[in-house]
């Protein structure tokens, strides 16, 4: 049988806009490198829920912040991700439903609700060899990650996926729709205050407009091994 490989440096850092490919690229890696996989992103959405459910506006930082501290919200580790839990009600299937999905960016712009959350994303990776997937794990949560990717394509390409996702999950919706989608959550991902999407520095950029999932996995592959190679 052939040795086990050794395990790369960790954390690993994805980043990107919506529909950027993280999520396929993620599940790559922990596939193979037996890590636990945290979409930070399913964090924001708890959170959303949460404050929907007990009537509590985005503009209202202090209990939105509250809610995120409150000890509400939970990670559970199945297998090789984690999932989330809202008082004890695993919530994770009810994260894309589109009242969430339209509500999550203005959510996670209240900067105390990412304080409290990155917390808790940092002691995470902390406590198990893990990959983290969001919108500011290499540039804000882990900083120090050995190992950083930022993906990225087009609008148009990512809207055409954001439309097939839809579909996946039981939605209807039309081109058009997903583009003002996309482009609505990337204005407001890039232009917060607290820590706004930016290509993290040391972040090895893939452009996944081009390539099939095969591809994209191959190229951050290759990248993996050049880091080992540097850091052994």
């Amino acid at each position: 049988e052939p040795p086990m490989k050794p395990q790369p440096p960790h954390p690993i850092a994805i980043d990107g806009p919506a529909a950027s490919g993280k999520s396929t690229l993620a599940r790559a890696l922990v596939e193979r490198f037996g890590y636990v996989l945290l979409d930070t992103g399913l964090m924001y959405r708890a959170i959303a829920l949460g404050a929907q459910r007990a009537g509590v506006p985005a503009g209202d930082a202090d209990a939105c912040t509250e809610l995120a501290g409150s000890g509400d919200l939970r990670l559970a580790i199945t297998g090789s991700e984690a999932r989330v839990r809202l008082l004890d009600e695993d919530v994770t299937d009810l994260l894309r439903s589109p009242e969430v999905e339209g509500a999550v960016s203005d959510y996670a712009a209240v900067a105390g609700v990412r304080r409290e959350l990155v917390a808790q994303q940092r002691f995470f990776a902390a406590m198990q060899p893990s990959l983290l997937v969001g919108r500011d794990i290499g540039s804000v949560v882990l900083p120090d990650a050995p190992v950083k990717f930022y993906l990225e394509a087009s609008e148009e390409v990512r809207a055409q996926r954001r439309g097939a996702q839809a579909a996946e999950w039981g939605e209807r919706q039309t081109a058009s729709e997903a583009e003002r989608d996309i482009s609505g959550r990337d204005t407001i991902d890039s232009t917060r205050a607290a820590s706004p999407l930016v290509v993290p520095e040391g972040a090895i950029v893939i452009d996944t407009g081009e390539l099939d999932a095969d591809a994209m996995i191959k190229v951050a592959m290759e990248a993996i091994e050049a880091i080992e190679e540097r850091t052994t």
